[in-house]
């Protein structure tokens, strides 16, 4: 619960000091996609999640938490999806990847061992840093829920923003040309939409 610092003064010899009230073990996890595809707007798809503050308790996002998200984005968006997504150790498990081999509307494709600059989504999380999340010393897990869910959807409504996040990692999306001299060719069956993962847990 510690906030970011985006800006700050004191006085001259004086070390600034940000006030937090207090600790907590409880932990919020917040995971996004990006989606592109071209001739539409992109889309941002998030899901946040509270985890309980027992002892042994999960803190961060099990790979069936990211099914379960493109679950929903497959179904927001009405069609194919592929994800590129970097390799956080939960995207490789064996359940994760036996999900993907079981359905077809789902294609699957991994960043380099460390590529942040590759993915749109950790501009999403600079965007919160210096956004609604800085300088500010948040009361409860419930303050931080809500300061997040706002901050989130702003960024959800201003599609530009999420735009720049792809603009940001010097990618951009192709359309696949097919071929003319098949008669018999099949319907183009490419995913109809891209999307970028990751997540971030506070």
């Amino acid at each position: 619960m510690t906030p970011p610092r985006a800006r700050t003064w004191g006085l001259r010899g004086h070390t600034p000091v940000v006030r937090v009230r207090g600790r907590s073990r409880r932990r919020i996890s917040v995971a996004a996609l990006c989606c592109y595809k071209p001739g539409e707007k992109s889309r941002l798809i998030y899901r946040p999640r509270f985890h309980l503050p027992f002892k042994g308790a999960r803190k961060s996002f099990a790979w069936t938490d990211y099914r379960d998200l493109l679950v929903r984005a497959h179904i927001q968006l009405g069609g194919p999806i592929v994800v590129v997504w970097d390799n956080l150790n939960t995207h490789r498990t064996a359940g994760m990847k036996k999900y993907a081999a079981e359905h077809d509307w789902l294609t699957v494709f991994q960043l380099p061992p460390y590529a942040p600059d590759l993915n749109p989504v950790e501009s999403v999380w600079s965007l919160l840093r210096r956004g609604p999340t800085a300088n500010t010393a948040f009361e409860d897990p419930d303050h931080l829920t809500r300061t997040l869910r706002r901050g989130l959807r702003h960024i959800q409504l201003q599609h530009q923003l999420v735009d720049g996040c792809l603009a940001g990692t010097g990618l951009t999306l192709t359309t696949p040309t097919p071929p003319e001299n098949l008669s018999n060719h099949q319907p183009n069956t490419m995913p109809a939409h891209l999307e970028l993962n990751s997540s971030r847990g506070r």
